[in-house]
This record gives structure tokens, sequence and C-alpha cells, in this order.
């Protein structure tokens, strides 16, 4: 320990147990200096050394014939899409840093999950965001809000890459912690794939980009490894990164120059973001069984005095460490000077198995990359909690049915978990670099590889109720669902990207959540065939004890062979032919469990979602099977707010209304058009297609019901009978209202 240093002070600072520590001692047979402690604490802390989740993430498939590199293997996950091309897909998170700075919390995820698929040595192709929020009723939420919105837009719109879907929730429980979940996919030719790793001994370290400065300092060892943070603005805030999208596009154009065009030149690419320069040093050296030895004195920076321990942790953006082969040190510094970005050699790999710091001629760091990189593993225990308990025993079948359907379905339509969105994706530039081809707004985004058929469509979901109440079930249904989104724009589900968002761990109610989720997702990953090749986990998004829902967010990629012949939106006619693929439409009151219908009615969740996961499995066969035979012009997902709600926004999608013939709703008619029975998709065929639509349903076993025409300009659905006008002005403009609402 340095002379003179507050220990206790720098534990609390980056997190780190008296028993962890201890620990640490044990294993290097003596007490770290304080840098060196600084780089346990990053390493070790929750965001980086994953020590509460790692046992429990061992449980998602990840391999499949297709992936090409897997979960943790590293920065991005890469499947195979065919053509000779290869797809990167990451999600990460931003929850705490935005809490305390929304705009640029939200503008530097989005610039480190773009690094993160940059150092695939891919291309960003599209940027999508998941986002969840407390009560715009409440000024502070209302400013969270704006904020990340405007985060999110600025640096995606100046670096140049699209944002194209995402999700937004707004609940109580996240009031205090907002969660920003950032997913980048890019492409890249299979034989360009490039990896993070530092090999060879005597190969250079080049660290490229932006200078060094003290903004994210302790970001991965305190901030996203503590609870509260919301508690601590002040304190907090230069922990949170600052932002230029318009270096990192020039770094993003220059690191592609090197990966595709001279790959001889490096060994490897690694991301500087959480944990700074001792995370891309020491994880590099880790996947490429090497060491390094790193001279802070060559780092450039932008801050007089910075010590190394700064130097060191500094999670400044916009950087990229970069392994070059011995011997090509010039033309790698040409290149990226051509391109305008800084550069500085700031040492080399060994092969000690060691990183050694140094402050030119003085060493103040040595330490093994094997205990750096093998924090302790806690697998804890979970019980549920009896308010859980409570909330799944209550009978849903006394719950009172609505007075007047009609109204109540314009109710859920305006409800800001449901309403349009258009608010937030105008604000974003969808359509930059010309690959899109179907936006935000739909199920799904798509985007084409050029040159090829192929196209991509990709979503993300997660719906925290559903998981308060079951998490097993609502793990699984976060998983269908999204597959069922890229499912209506025609895409096989090829791969995941999950990012796990959880109180504190250490709370048994909150370890049986997460496992559940987990347990859950892995479940739903089997059932339907599609591997989780990449993801990020986000613990201790709490308040003074309260925790926000457990909140699974799935991104998922689907492959589109054609692009040419996708069932797109906005194509259904008058006198197309509308059927519901799935259950229903006459429903059991458990349908409600966790439902939107809830919250509108102003109840607390309660009741317990339900899924088949073999009946979810024949269901996506058969739209799939039905897409191939080209008889569906357009597809939509029934989910939140049920069938009456998924109707109405089909309808308003396509301008068309829709004449429902008598249907059998059952005794409980609420449930049956409102409640949230998953496995369902609505299929629009044009006149005359109907028979062959049951033909394939029935032989991969999935029920299939007609629900009428579109046609006309009104929705007729039992006893709702409504508009498109009226839908539309509850549907749209709702965000906006809740917006300028009085302060």
């Amino acid at each position: 320990m340095a002379p003179g240093m507050d220990r206790e002070r720098l534990l609390e600072a980056i997190a780190l147990t008296r028993a962890e520590y201890q620990l640490i001692v044990q294993r290097l047979g003596r007490h770290p200096n304080e840098v060196e402690l600084g780089m346990f604490g990053a390493l070790w802390s929750e965001h980086c050394g994953y020590k509460h989740s790692k046992v429990l993430l061992r449980r998602l498939p990840s391999q499949a014939p297709w992936v090409a590199v897997g979960r943790g293997e590293e920065n991005a996950g890469v499947v195979r899409v065919g053509q000779g091309w290869c797809a990167a897909l990451k999600v990460e998170s931003h929850n705490h840093p935005s809490a305390i700075e929304p705009y640029q919390g939200a503008a530097t995820g989005v610039g480190g999950i773009v690094r993160d698929i940059l150092a695939m040595g891919a291309r960003p192709l599209a940027i999508l965001d998941s986002l969840r929020f407390g009560p715009l009723s409440h000024p502070r939420n209302r400013y969270l809000f704006a904020g990340v919105v405007g985060g999110i837009g600025g640096y995606g719109n100046c670096l140049g890459i699209p944002t194209v879907g995402g999700e937004l929730y707004f609940e109580e429980a996240y009031s205090h912690n907002p969660l920003v979940n950032a997913l980048c996919m890019g492409i890249l030719p299979e034989e360009r794939l490039v990896r993070a790793r530092a090999q060879g001994e005597g190969n250079t370290l080049m660290l490229v980009g932006a200078g060094t400065g003290r903004d994210g300092i302790h970001g991965a060892s305190g901030l996203a490894s503590r609870t509260d943070p919301t508690g601590r603005f002040e304190e907090l805030r230069p922990a949170v990164q600052v932002g230029d999208p318009f270096l990192e596009k020039l770094l993003v154009e220059a690191c592609l120059d090197l990966a595709w065009n001279h790959p001889q030149w490096m060994v490897g690419i690694q991301d500087l973001g959480a944990a700074g320069l001792t995370a891309a040093c020491v994880e590099a050296a880790a996947r490429g069984g090497a060491g390094v030895e790193v001279d802070i004195a060559r780092v450039p920076r932008r801050e007089e005095g910075m010590t190394p321990y700064e130097v060191m942790l500094s999670e400044s953006q916009e950087r990229m460490l970069i392994i070059v082969r011995q011997g090509y040190e010039e033309q790698v510094g040409r290149l990226f000077q051509r391109w305008e970005i800084p550069w500085a050699i700031i040492g080399k790999v060994t092969g000690d198995g060691l990183i050694r710091v140094k402050d030119g001629p003085y060493e103040v760091a040595c330490l093994p990359i094997s205990i750096l990189t093998d924090p302790p593993i806690y697998e804890g225990a979970g019980d549920m909690p009896p308010e859980v308990a409570a909330a799944r025993a209550m009978d849903m079948a006394s719950l009172p049915s609505p007075e007047d359907p009609a109204a109540t379905l314009l109710a859920l339509l305006a409800s800001p978990n449901i309403c349009s969105r258009r608010w937030v994706y105008q604000q974003y530039d969808q359509s930059v670099l010309n690959n899109t081809v179907v936006e935000a707004g739909a199920d799904a985004a798509v985007l084409r590889i050029k040159g090829t058929p192929l196209a991509l469509a990709i979503a993300t979901d997660g719906n925290g109720r559903y998981c308060y109440l079951d998490p097993q079930v609502g793990g699984a249904m976060a998983v269908a669902e999204a597959a069922r989104n890229v499912i209506c724009l025609g895409a096989r589900p090829l791969a995941i990207t999950d990012g796990l968002n959880f109180g504190s761990p250490e709370r048994p109610h909150v370890y049986w959540h997460m496992e559940g989720v987990i347990d859950g997702m892995a479940q739903a990953c089997r059932a339907l065939g599609i591997p989780v090749v990449s993801g990020n986990v986000s613990l201790y998004n709490e308040t003074g004890g309260q925790a926000v829902y457990p909140t699974p967010v799935v991104g998922l990629m689907g492959l589109i062979e054609d692009v040419y012949r996708i069932p797109r939106p906005g194509s259904a006619k008058p006198g197309d032919e509308v059927y519901l693929l799935g259950p229903g439409p006459a429903l059991p009151p458990q349908s409600l469990g966790g439902s939107e219908l809830l919250a509108v009615m102003g109840l607390a969740p309660r009741g317990r979602p339900q899924l088949d996961l073999q009946l979810e499995d024949r269901v996506q066969k058969a739209a799939l099977a039905a897409m191939k035979e080209g008889i569906v012009r357009t597809a939509h997902d029934c989910s939140e707010g049920g069938l009456a709600v998924a109707l109405a926004e089909l309808c308003l999608r396509e301008g068309l209304g829709l004449e429902a013939p008598p249907l059998d709703l059952g005794p409980y008619p609420h449930a049956s058009l409102f409640g949230e029975a998953p496995s369902r998709i609505l299929l629009v065929t044009p006149p005359g297609a109907g028979d062959k639509l049951k033909a394939l349903a029935q032989a991969c076993g999935a029920p299939i019901t007609y629900l009428g025409r579109l046609g006309g300009s009104a929705l007729r659905l039992g006893p709702i009978a409504l508009p498109l006008g009226s839908m539309a002005q509850a549907y749209e403009g709702a965000i906006e209202r809740a917006l300028q609402a009085p302060r």
C-alpha cells in the first residue's frame, strides 16, 4: 500500500469489499500499491468481472453451426449470414451514467457499443435503444427522458449510423433508476474478422483516438457497481464520460481501413471502454495468453498533472488499442495520420504473463494478468418476495370487466407503454448509409446487405412486469416476443444479445428474479434454437432499497434471404383477409396477468403470465412457412394490450378499417379483447389465400382463426366500433402531450 494512502477511502471509491482486498493480498503475496488496487477495483468490479452473474450466464446456450464468435469470447458476438458475410451483435447498458448526466450518459453508451462492434472489424450498420423511465408526470423523469433521447440521437446522427428501432416503457419502478440499453449491429466479410488479442512477443501497443482526460474515472468500479447513484449527483458527475461523435466517425473509418485493407499490419483491435486502458490491455493480453508492458508517460493527455492512477483508469471516449505487428508501426501510424486520428506507441506485448505499467523510467505497477482476470465468483441464494407471492395468488377471474370496451381500447392506445413512439424515432436519422429497408415503428427494423439479396431484421424486447410476477416465464417471453417480431418481417431468428438489468444481487429476492429470468431465457433459446452470442449485465439498479423491475432486454437478429419478398408494413389492400395465428380469440382471465389493462385500470401488477414454448415454436414455424409461400402481405405481433390493440395498430398502420364477423369471445370478453396471451401473430393475406394458410398452420400444429376483411375506415370487433380517426387521435401524440404537462 502506498505511504499515506487512505485505504478505506479508496476501497469505497472502487467498490471492493475488505474480504476482496484480503483475497488480493493473499494471491499477490503482498499489499498492492494505489495504482494496482485501482486496477483490481476496475477489473474485479461487478461491471467488468460479472461476479454475481457469471455462474448463471453459463446456463444460456451460445453455440450453433452459424456462430463464428460466441458469448464472452470477444467484444461482440459474430454469426455467419451467408455469401461470405458475417454480422456482429452486442448490447450494452449505460444506466447509472444516464441517471447522473442523461445526455452524455446515453451518448457515450452509443459510442461505446459502436466501438465494441468496430473491434470485431465490422462496419456498424444500425443502432437500437431499449429505454425505461418513471412516469412522465414527474418533472425529473421528463428531464431524464428528453436528455437520453437527445443524447442517443445527437451521437448517432453525428456519427452517421442510423438508429432504427428499440423499445420504450414507463413504470414507477424506474423513477430513480432509468434503464438505457444501446444495441449495435454491424457487418463484415468473414475473412476480415478481427480478434481483440495481444499476441506475439515484441509486437507493439498503439493507442489511437482521443486524448486521455479525467472523465469516467471509477465509472466501472464505482458508478456501475453500487446502488443509489442519484443521491450524489455532483460527486459522481466526473464518473460520466464525455463524447465526441465526429472524432469517433473518423476513428470508425480509420479502423475499418486498417482491418479491411491492411490486415497484415496488425494482430488485433481492442476498444477502450469500461476501466479504460487497464481493461483494454489486460483483456487483450488474457485472450492472447501474453503479457504487456505499458508506458503511461507516452499516453497523449488533454489534462495537465494526471497521475498514473488516473491515466490507467480514465474512461475517456473515442479510443482504441491497436496491437501492431512488429515492423509495421510506421505504416499504421501513417494510416491514422491520414485520417487525422492522433496515435501513440505506448508499449509492447511480452511473454511473461504480467502487465507492467511504467511512468517513464519508473515502474508503477506490476501484476499477473491471471489474477486480474480472475475475480471471486459469488453464487447467491434466492427467495420469492412475499409481495410477489401475494400478487401471483390474486384471482384474475374476479377482475371487473370494463363497462365500455371501446373507451378502454382508446385508453390503452393512449397509454405510455403502447402509444406511438414517433416523437422518439423522428429525432433519429434512420436512413443514413442507405441500408434501411424498414424503419422504426414496425415490429422490427430491416437492414439490407448491399450487393446481395440478404437482409437482417433486428428487434429488442422485454417486459419487466412479466418478470416481476414470474421471472422464468417473463424471461422466456422476452425471447419469444423478440423472435416473433423479426418473424413478422419474414426473418429466421439467428442470434440473441441480451442486456440483463437488476437490482443488488446480494439481496435474496433480486437474486431469485435474476436466476429465474436467465433460466427462462435459456429454456426459450433451446426450444426455439436461438443462441445467445453476446450481452451485458447491469446490477445495483436500485435506490433506497427499491430495485427496478427485473428487466431482460433481448436484442434478436434474424436473417432474410430475399429482401425483395418480405411482408412489408403498409402493403395491405382493401379486401385482404386478417387471420390470428395462435391461441384465441377466446382467452381465460389468466391472460390478463401483468397486462397493460391492469395499469390503465390503476392496478398494480398481479396474476401470472403463461407461455407454452412448444406452441410458440409451432406458431413461429407456421408464420415463416406462410411467408415463404408468398401468401402473407404483412404481419403484426400481438402483445401488449392484447388482440384489440394489435388490430387497432394494424389498421392504423395500413390505413384501413376491419370488419370482423361475430367472434366467440368466451365468458371473459375483456380478457379476450385485452388479454396478453403470447404466441399470437396477425397475418394479412390476399383474398382467396385463406385455405392454403389454414393448411400450412394445420401442418405445423398451430391454431388459426379468421378475423375479418380490411376495408372502410373503422375497426369493428365484437362490442368495439371505432373510426380510425378516433384511434389515431388517442395513439398519436400521447408522449408529446405528457411532455407538455404543467411543470
